[in-house]
């Protein structure tokens, strides 16, 4: 792992498919540290174990499901959040113990953002660091492209066009130093945002989309 904030790791790239790379991120916190996304990778396990364990796991969506889920619980009694909406899915390895369904904040400073779309459950987490910056946590909805562009992940099986474009308005209307998503295209997985620079890239993200759709509806 490396440390790319100062409460905040980055896991080693995973390449679970051909130009797919995953990254989890460790929230070091004094009350419990909090571990978004998933990770496979031992050495950056025990890492976590050096810096506090994990008290908590936050998944975005049912993509980063996997039998990992079973090594934080065993080996830190890691809580499991997930969407009620992919519950089914979850349950084939393990069911979230913090259920998210709307809108809210949890631990003191995580905000939780249903954000539907790339799948029924897909949500966003806000938090507010006490060092001062704020971190988005957009799982695929808006991931990090090979060009290091802001992109979506729209699938025309198993997405759901008007929800995704309603949850880009809710995003944009956030204001995140640090944009952090769970797939990329290989370029690190995270960016760190100029004052203003946020809507123009949910903007433009969303206008592919919508170009995008268009092209397909049309072939």
């Amino acid at each position: 792992m490396r440390q790319i904030q100062p409460d905040l790791w980055q896991t080693e790239v995973e390449n679970p498919a051909p130009g797919l790379f995953t990254h989890a991120y460790l929230l070091v916190r004094d009350t419990g540290n909090v571990l978004f996304y998933n990770t496979g990778v031992d050495d950056d396990i025990d890492q976590m174990a050096a810096l506090g364990g994990v008290a908590y796991q936050f998944l975005s969506h049912r993509d980063e499901l996997s039998d990992t889920l079973s090594v934080f619980a065993e080996r830190f009694g890691a809580e499991l959040g997930g969407h009620v909406a992919e519950r089914a899915e979850f349950a084939e390895f393990r069911v979230p113990t913090v259920a998210f369904d709307k809108r809210e904040t949890k631990l003191g400073n995580i905000e939780v953002i249903p954000t539907p779309g790339h799948s029924p459950g897909s949500t966003s987490f806000l938090v507010t660091s006490p060092f001062g910056k704020r971190y988005l946590f957009t799982g695929d909805t808006l991931y990090m492209s090979a060009e290091e562009t802001i992109e979506t992940a729209y699938f025309e099986r198993g997405s759901d066009f008007d929800a995704y474009l309603e949850s880009l308005n809710v995003l944009r209307a956030l204001e995140p130093d640090v944009v952090i998503s769970s797939a990329t295209g290989g370029n690190g997985g995270y960016k760190e945002l100029v004052k203003g620079e946020w809507p123009q890239l949910v903007e433009r993200a969303s206008e592919r989309l919508r170009s995008r759709r268009t092209i397909v509806r049309a072939s």
